[in-house]
């Protein structure tokens, strides 16, 4: 229980200062920190009852933790305003690669450091070929998003890799369906829904300790 209560106070001031980042960044935007500190808050609390719990190992820790805050943030920029700042896409890459590092030498477990480059690799190249085959549907934004997210999943296992790609398309396709509804029939965000299944499929991981 200490745990939970640490990572919800702690997701709070994380989401609050994620606000205060936002409105300070160039191609940021603002948000009521209540909004941010909340989310993160509630994500973090589920992350750490899973541990808690058993359901996750402990040393998987930072790599979750670290993912909601940055999908939190971008997926609110992306779902505003159909951009992803650089800002905030790549710093990911380092942030998240070092939570992954760091899950690695505390679970002992250096296969999560191999399938985290080789994930990373091959979503970014997956991505970058859509955007240079039909630039209109996928953004340079969502390429630069790719591979760090691409990492986080691999780490996970290849299961959530293949599985995020699918609940990701089919969650850009009723965020379509919505703003084509609301009137907004362009600039549909892909990052919202590649953000949700990541966070998904890393706090629910269905491949971790599967090895290579």
């Amino acid at each position: 229980m200490a745990l939970v209560v640490f990572c919800g106070l702690a997701g709070a001031a994380s989401g609050a200062a994620g606000a205060f980042l936002l409105a300070r960044l160039r191609r940021g935007t603002h948000v009521h920190s209540g909004w941010l500190a909340g989310a993160v808050a509630v994500l973090w609390v589920v992350v750490a009852w899973r541990v808690a719990s058993g359901q996750l190992p402990v040393w998987w820790l930072p790599v979750p933790l670290v993912l909601t805050w940055f999908a939190v943030l971008l997926a609110v920029v992306d779902a505003r305003h159909a951009r992803l700042p650089d800002a905030l896409t790549l710093p990911a890459y380092p942030a998240l690669a070092a939570a992954t590092v760091v899950a690695a030498c505390l679970g002992d477990d250096w296969a999560i450091t191999v399938r985290a480059a080789l994930g990373g690799a091959v979503y970014l190249t997956l991505h970058l070929l859509v955007h240079l085959a039909r630039p209109a549907s996928l953004g340079a934004g969502d390429v630069k998003l790719s591979g760090s997210v691409g990492l986080t999943l691999a780490a996970a296992g290849w299961p959530a890799l293949a599985l995020a790609a699918v609940v990701a398309a089919v969650g850009t396709l009723l965020l379509g369906a919505a703003m084509t509804a609301d009137g907004r029939r362009e600039g549909i965000p892909h990052g919202p829904g590649l953000l949700t299944a990541t966070c998904l499929f890393t706090i629910f991981p269905p491949g971790l300790f599967r090895g290579v």
